[in-house]
């Protein structure tokens, strides 16, 4: 497992996962975001950008992270907010801000909740759904669980209940509503 830049090649799974969450696809550009993906399949396994806000680019948002179900609690969404905080850091920020209804899962890595009225004007202007409370990170300060990081080294995507039930093998013809005295088959020869 690895996360990396983002690919032109990664767009349709980004938008299809931006929408699957309820995500703004405002601004999207492939470039802005980073992919974790699993190795051995080369599957995505989560996402997240930064947004830079400001006349001089002098607000930095972490945005737009996303894991999907399968790859929950393994730590994907922790190495890429990992990866989002050293681009920040690289573009020489010394403040990561968000604005998420995930808030407490972004103290584990060092973010303090802020007061809306403390944040930069340009995030301090946008509406805010409910339950959404903004937070901030020194850049310096960023702190990965080492749980999240031994996590992660094994991550592998698990069975949802949809899956387990679709791929089930012990499915009798009779749970699909026919029956195999009166069947024919395609390739039924006679005997």
């Amino acid at each position: 497992m690895y996360v990396r830049d983002a690919k032109n090649r990664d767009e349709a799974w980004l938008l299809d996962r931006i929408e699957e969450f309820g995500l703004s696809d405002v601004g999207f550009r492939s470039r802005d975001f980073v992919v974790a993906v699993d190795e051995s399949s080369d599957e995505r396994a989560g996402f997240g950008r930064l947004r830079v806000h400001g006349a001089d680019d002098e607000v930095c948002e972490l945005a737009d992270v996303g894991v999907p179900r399968t790859w929950r609690g393994q730590g994907v969404g922790a190495h890429v907010v990992e990866r989002l905080v050293e681009h920040a850091g690289d573009a020489s920020h010394d403040r990561l801000y968000a604005v998420t209804d995930e808030a407490g899962y972004l103290t584990q890595f060092g973010f303090e909740v802020r007061e809306p009225e403390q944040l930069p004007a340009p995030l301090a202007a946008r509406d805010r759904a409910s339950g959404e409370v903004p937070a901030a990170l020194a850049i310096e300060a960023f702190e990965m669980p080492p749980r999240l990081r031994e996590a992660f080294k094994t991550a592998r995507p698990r069975a949802t209940e949809t899956d387990e039930t679709a791929s089930s093998s012990d499915v009798s013809p009779e749970e699909f509503g026919i029956d195999p005295d009166e069947a024919t088959y395609k390739y039924d020869t006679g005997d």
